[in-house]
């Protein structure tokens, strides 16, 4: 059973949402404030959580930075449907999602689904090996799929579950163009939408991320107006 963090100010949210969630086999821990979920993650980290933006005490984004200086886990954004600033700048600091207030509850259920099911293949290993599960090896990348592990050159960098399976699709096919369409299709399940601004923002946190090992890497191009491709170094 994943447990899931809900983080949101509104209590009739928490408590519809985690009525929900619980009625699907989730187990739920619910806080009113970035700082009394902060602390209950240093005792313990849930598997996923679901943060509000606009809080008390600690705001989603502070949650945010926090929890990635520790932790590759889920992440899902609420976010109000005048956030579109925050929506990306959550993206760039490495949510996995985000979910517009107000929001289907079904859809929610889906999207915390399908990171789960991505981050539970890649995290335990438990998916078939295949050329897409084998350790991949692109010049001074290294990536092993089922320990969701990824070096360059040498330096381990983490990645969350998302950014991890863009840059696998980028790096299977060097000098091949992936355009933002089949990016979605590789991060994102069918009954998913995201936009293309999803996508342009998972990889710039993923630049910033290898960046922090090599201020020279450039290994993913953009092609304005087309998508992103690899480049081997």
């Amino acid at each position: 059973m994943a447990r899931i963090a809900l983080v949101d100010d509104d209590r009739n949210i928490l408590t519809s949402v985690s009525m929900t969630l619980e009625a699907e086999g989730f187990e739920v821990e619910t806080f009113n404030d970035g700082q009394s979920a902060l602390d209950a993650f240093n005792r313990r980290m849930p598997d996923m959580a679901v943060l509000d933006i606009k809080m008390p005490r600690m705001d989603g984004m502070d949650l945010l930075q926090r929890l990635r200086q520790k932790s590759t886990m889920p992440v899902i954004f609420l976010t109000s449907k005048d956030d579109e600033i925050d929506e990306v700048l959550g993206l760039r600091m490495g949510a996995d999602d985000y979910v517009k207030k107000p929001f289907s509850q079904r859809l929610l259920v889906e999207r915390i689904r399908a990171l789960l099911r991505r981050n539970d293949a890649i995290v335990t290993g438990e998916v078939a090996v295949t050329e897409e599960t084998k350790i991949m090896e692109r010049g001074h990348l290294r990536m092993d799929p089922l320990r969701h592990s990824v070096a360059w050159k040498g330096r381990d960098v983490s990645l969350t579950v998302t950014e991890f399976m863009l840059l696998q699709a980028l790096a299977q096919r060097p000098g091949f163009v992936k355009s933002r369409d089949q990016l979605m299709d590789v991060a994102y399940d069918d009954q998913v939408y995201v936009d293309d601004r999803t996508i342009d923002s998972h990889i710039k946190r993923l630049r910033k991320k290898m960046r922090s090992v090599d201020d020279d890497f450039s290994a993913i191009e953009t092609l304005y107006g087309i998508g992103y491709r690899y480049n081997e170094e």
